[in-house]
């Protein structure tokens, strides 16, 4: 961006132009956007409705999401159908223990890919219409284009279906899941969590969960009851059991075999009404550290009555070599002590804030905004359908962002956060590069000199280098200014080369979706920040498809249009 502006190819106003542009201000604003609807939690629900019908198989779950949004993205900017599914992808991958990066390059691969299947649904293939007006040809109707896009897509799902686990990076970019699962692992904790109702014939019935854990041999933590529409985390030791309460019990699935065996509580399920316990990004283990100047030195858990206080189940002590796992209440807490608790971070957070003890986890401790929900999709909504009534995209997505604040989805400070600007730099330092092409005729040489060469060759043999000179200049420039600048130039040569223009120019608009090698397009570039993705990553995973998408495209074009 600076090389250009210094070497006189371009003004400096052209040189930085790419930081107003339209596509960085909407992945700006959709950003933002993405945030107030994750922090509603609105598309939890999307996410277990999404696992519902595709089970939790990786394969599955990756055909199912890209598909899904690859339609959608057939109505809507490809942009903005990869904002909607973003934040359930967060839950999906949590929920069916599938690393999110093996989820979110495919959903945009596809949301690139859904462009093609109607005349609105992507920038080049609307100019598309109007180069075709300005040539003296007849404008494509909506639909005229769906048989490509269709079988396109199906190729782009079909290929992550054969070759992603190969192709897709194995980390998970969720370093609050790693760190949970580090610590399940390192000190062997209990990690499964199931839901109980307690029964006529239960002989929990009238007994204290004191009484519980003195009277048993099973190893189980009552993490959450839920009675009478209340919801209790970590109850105190005293509270007792009822005919009809529901309970969340932690522990190893040995152990809650036995718990169930021994009490008669029914219904042992995986949580369900507890699901938020299960979400790394509600609840969790936390290693809490005892100062030496603590209230906390020389007391037990059972004088500073840590359930009742501050609603944290209690799981193991460690003092110095020797660790507790039971038994513990009455032991005297030293300083270095640490303890192992379970609970909301919401509750370890007040527990922190206490200043007796330390919290060595890193957690997340902001509440869901569940009452902001509605908002948050109306306002989405609302940006999405100005977009698709013809106001401009970075106006529409931006009046969407402005309104979450205004409405208080999000305040000013959050919506700043939400801002990856790495990517937005990323895009308005390649903007002024598609300029440069232009404005140095740099583009048209270099199409001139390949198409001259082409006079006289097979059709398909055409279709395939016109491929790939678009997919290379929609690597370096934006889809939108290879399509203005590629349609007229074939348009004119098509007498030579024997073909109808109208078809080699929507070839044009489709083969500018061919951007998977690089993280250059708006929806990769989006995306590169939320999968923690490299260079490297897309050429690994886009190689294979970009080379299957150019055979595939040219093939079904010359067999279904000319």
């Amino acid at each position: 961006m600076l090389a250009l502006a210094w070497t006189g190819i371009l003004t400096p106003a052209e040189a930085f132009s790419g930081f107003s542009s339209n596509a960085v201000i909407a992945v700006l604003s959709v950003m933002i956007m993405g945030r107030g609807i994750s922090d509603t939690g609105v598309m939890d629900s999307v996410s277990r409705f999404i696992l519902k019908i595709t089970g939790d198989t990786e394969t599955k779950v990756r055909a199912g999401v890209s598909f899904s949004v690859g339609i959608m993205s057939a109505f809507m900017q490809n942009i903005g159908a990869t904002a909607l599914f973003l934040p359930a992808l967060s839950g999906i991958s949590r929920r069916a223990k599938i690393p999110v990066s093996r989820l979110i390059m495919p959903l945009g691969f596809a949301a690139i890919a859904g462009g093609t299947l109607t005349m609105v649904a992507s920038g080049p293939v609307i100019v598309l219409n109007d180069l075709m007006r300005q040539s003296g040809l007849e404008p494509f109707s909506l639909f005229y284009i769906t048989p490509i896009g269709i079988l396109l897509l199906i190729t782009v799902v079909l290929y992550f279906i054969v070759a992603g686990k190969r192709i897709l990076p194995q980390s998970d970019s969720s370093s609050q899941r790693n760190y949970q699962q580090e610590l399940v692992d390192a000190w062997h904790l209990p990690a499964e969590i199931y839901r109980f109702k307690i029964g006529k014939n239960s002989t929990l019935i009238g007994m204290t969960r004191e009484e519980l854990r003195n009277n048993s041999d099973h190893d189980v933590h009552i993490i959450a009851m839920y009675n009478k529409n209340e919801m209790s985390y970590a109850p105190w030791r005293h509270t007792k059991f009822e005919e009809g309460m529901e309970i969340a019990v932690l522990g190893n699935s040995e152990e809650i075999s036995r718990f169930e065996e021994q009490t008669g509580a029914e219904g042992k399920k995986k949580v369900e009404k507890f699901r938020d316990l299960k979400n790394p990004e509600h609840a969790g283990f936390a290693e809490i550290m005892v100062p030496y100047r603590s209230n906390f030195v020389g007391k037990t858990i059972r004088q500073i009555a840590m359930r009742k206080n501050y609603s944290v189940e209690p799981i193991a002590l460690i003092q110095g070599d020797s660790q507790s796992r039971k038994g513990f209440s009455d032991t005297v807490l030293q300083p270095g002590s640490t303890l192992i608790v379970y609970g909301t971070w919401q509750n370890i957070d007040n527990l922190e804030n206490n200043q007796n003890c330390s919290v060595i986890t890193p957690y997340k401790t902001k509440p869901l905004k569940k009452s902001k929900a509605l908002t948050a999709i109306i306002c989405f909504l609302a940006a999405i359908l100005l977009a698709v009534l013809g106001i401009r995209l970075s106006l529409a997505l931006l009046t969407g962002a402005m309104s979450m604040v205004v409405l208080r989805v999000l305040t000013m400070e959050d919506a700043y956060k939400a801002v990856d600007w790495k990517t937005v730099f990323l895009l308005a330092g390649l903007i002024p590069l598609s300029i440069a092409m232009e404005k140095s005729g740099a583009a048209s040489f270099i199409a001139n000199n390949i198409i001259e060469v082409l006079e006289g060759a097979h059709l398909l043999l055409i279709l395939g280098a016109l491929g790939l000179i678009t997919t290379v200049f929609s690597l370096f420039m934006s889809n939108v200014a290879a399509t203005v600048l590629l349609v007229p130039l074939v348009i004119n040569l098509a007498p030579m080369l024997n073909a109808d223009p109208r078809i080699l120019a929507l070839f044009i608009a489709v083969m500018t979706a061919n951007s998977f090698i690089l993280p250059t397009h708006q929806v990769n570039a989006f995306l590169l920040s939320f999968g923690n993705y490299s260079n490297r990553d897309y050429l690994k995973a886009g190689s294979g498809l970009t080379v299957l998408f150019l055979a595939a495209a040219s093939l079904i074009m010359y067999i279904i249009y000319l």
